[in-house]
């Protein structure tokens, strides 16, 4: 079986995704983290084009990489110079690594309209530039720009780029769907001219704008490219790359090709997400293969199925590339979903017991008062643990109560209003009630800071709980103010998040709910009174 060579370009197409912005030390990090990947090429960046990515190649040069060499990005002489004295060349000689990139016109189109050049000129540069950089000792890749838009208006033209780089000695021809509104269908008849006319090795780079970038990496390596370029999470301009984290586990599990080994690619979900904290993005739960939803089963009959046979609702074990399984419970689940769900918290229940229907009905019943439980699995478990007969709650809510004052401050010469929240809150623990008030910067703040207040004198190890995420929801646009609301909270304790709900017509009491769902399970999970 042929190998296929992993080249990533996370730290520079995958930068130009609007919103992210790497400094050099992120780059570094990411960097260690492809190498552990299995990744085997990574492209650092234009040293060339700004100072972050050159003193980025600086700080690589002392990197110790077990899989990967680092790639410098750049393009062919400027039109009428000499390639040794072309600045952008002489960045990429200078830039301390033993493989460069260089990018070139493949479309007749960008010749003439954008280049503002001839042709033949542009055959030059791209002999030129990549004999000079041979001559330097390095391994050149060739980037063939719109390759395949110029292979649809002038076929000849864009093979000749082709011939004349592989005669200058460029050791990968790289085919680049570089506006990514190609079809697989066309990609295969591209790359299988290409494939005629040398024997170079070729590589595809393909954008998403049509929603098929992994279908043409794949249709390429089915072609005879052995060369694959790609983003972590398809992060890329416009709307992403290729993405990496589909295309190996499609190369790997799919089409057998051994590009990384098996205890690298558990590694896969883990890498996606770090890379997503270091572009300060959240997670996308709906990625294929490495989302927190791609193994997620929330229908009935699915789960019930997948009770018999693993298999039966997911492509593949989500643990061979480092996810998990996970069971939703909705209105549209079964007993099987309660059952599974309560099995994962050690609690047994029978398919033939009233627990599990007696839970399946509250469920659906609290759904249908706006209450939703696929994205708040805290608030769900709490539900099964209230199952078992010994259940003791850690806390018990007595009441509350909130006031919310305007007050104006010391008279200047702008007069200057502020709004005061103070809550009031009774909370029982074992036998004693506890009333405590505190002031926050909002209701729900001020509701927190008065519950914990209370439960610190019995539960000190709580100060380690933040909210993190607070989102509302109107559930019934078309009764106004009177809506029916849903509050979705995101607690963290530093290692772990979980993530609760409340329902109610007063966004205060929704908000209340699922603030102490977050406290109660946080609670229970660390074994804290709860059969006391």
């Amino acid at each position: 079986m042929v190998s296929i060579q992993l080249y990533d370009t996370t730290l520079r197409d995958g930068a130009q995704r609007e919103g992210v912005a790497f400094s050099a030390v992120d780059k570094i990090k990411i960097a260690k983290k492809l190498d552990e990947l299995g990744i085997h090429f990574i492209e650092g960046g234009w040293p060339g084009s700004n100072p972050k990515d050159a003193e980025f190649f600086k700080k690589a040069q002392s990197l110790v990489l077990e899989n990967a060499k680092i790639v410098a990005f750049g393009s062919t002489r400027r039109p009428d110079i000499r390639a040794e004295d072309d600045a952008n060349l002489l960045a990429l000689v200078d830039a301390g690594v033993n493989v460069v990139t260089i990018v070139g016109k493949s479309s007749e189109l960008h010749v003439t309209q954008v280049l503002n050049t001839t042709l033949q000129e542009n055959l030059n540069m791209i002999t030129e530039s990549v004999q000079y950089l041979k001559k330097k000792g390095l391994t050149v890749f060739f980037d063939a720009e719109h390759y395949f838009d110029g292979f649809k208006g002038n076929p000849d033209y864009a093979l000749r780029t082709l011939k004349v780089a592989a005669t200058a000695g460029a050791d990968c021809l790289v085919l680049c769907d570089t506006n990514g509104g190609t079809l697989p269908d066309e990609v295969t008849i591209a790359v299988s001219a290409a494939k005629q006319i040398t024997d170079v090795a070729l590589g595809i780079h393909s954008h998403n704008d049509a929603e098929v970038a992994v279908a043409n990496t794949l249709a390429a390596v089915n072609a005879g490219v052995i060369h694959v370029q790609g983003t972590i999470n398809g992060y890329g301009e416009r709307c992403g790359n290729a993405n990496l984290c589909s295309i190996i586990p499609d190369l790997k599990l799919k089409m057998g090709y051994d590009c990384i080994s098996n205890e690298q690619l558990m590694n896969l979900t883990e890498v996606s997400h770090y890379i997503s904290e270091m572009a300060n993005l959240v997670p996308d739960a709906f990625l294929p293969y490495v989302g927190s939803s791609a193994f997620s089963h929330k229908g009935g009959l699915h789960v019930s199925g997948l009770r018999k046979w693993a298999n039966s609702y997911q492509h593949i074990n989500p643990s061979q590339i480092g996810n998990i399984q996970r069971v939703l419970v909705s209105e549209l689940s079964g007993k099987s979903n309660i059952i599974q769900r309560a099995q994962e918290l050690g609690i047994k229940l029978s398919l033939q017991g009233k627990d599990a229907q007696q839970l399946l009905e509250k469920v659906k019943l609290l759904e249908s008062r706006g209450f939703q439980y696929d994205h708040a699995e805290a608030s769900f478990d709490l539900l099964v643990y209230q199952t078992k007969a010994d259940y003791k709650p850690p806390f018990e809510l007595v009441d509350f109560m909130l006031v919310i004052e305007k007050r104006r401050r010391l008279p200047t010469k702008i007069n200057l209003e502020e709004m005061l929240s103070e809550a009031m809150v009774k909370v029982k623990v074992g036998d004693k009630v506890i009333h405590t008030v505190a002031e926050g910067n909002g209701p729900v703040n001020a509701l927190d800071q008065a519950l914990r207040k209370g439960l610190l004198q019995f539960y000190p190890s709580l100060s380690q709980v933040k909210l993190v995420d607070y989102k509302v929801r109107i559930l019934e646009e078309s009764v106004g103010t009177g809506s029916q609301v849903r509050v979705l909270i995101e607690s963290s304790d530093g290692i772990n998040e979980w993530r609760t709900v409340g329902s109610s017509t007063n966004i205060i009491e929704a908000s209340w709910l699922a603030l102490a769902d977050s406290l109660e399970y946080w609670l229970i999970k660390h074994n804290t009174l709860v059969n006391q």
